[in-house]
């Protein structure tokens, strides 16, 4: 498997449709994180741009997952496969029995 970023450009002004496919898209993530496919999703603080980590077979595979997001009307998606993307895990603290 290869990982894929995916760097979305997003539109200046967000409608009423935009807004209300938002639950939707963040239903889709989850799913597509729960599955181990999706590794990060971060939008950035001006609102204009959206980048996402997948991990895939191939290219083609992205690009199924990334039209089935609720927004992908409203985005322009850009796949480019990575060598490599290093991430800090998050830390879960060790449950005590004491």
């Amino acid at each position: 498997m290869s990982q894929y970023m995916v760097e979305f450009d997003l539109p200046d002004v967000m409608d009423e449709g935009f807004a209300n496919r938002i639950p939707a898209q963040r239903l889709k993530v989850e799913e597509l994180m729960e599955k181990g496919f999706l590794l990060s999703y971060s939008l950035s603080v001006d609102r204009q741009k959206l980048w996402c980590i997948f991990k895939a077979d191939s290219e083609t595979d992205v690009m199924k997952s990334v039209a089935e997001f609720p927004l992908i009307k409203y985005m322009t998606p850009m796949i480019t496969e990575l060598m490599f993307h290093n991430m800090v895990a998050a830390r879960i603290p060790l449950f005590s029995l004491n």
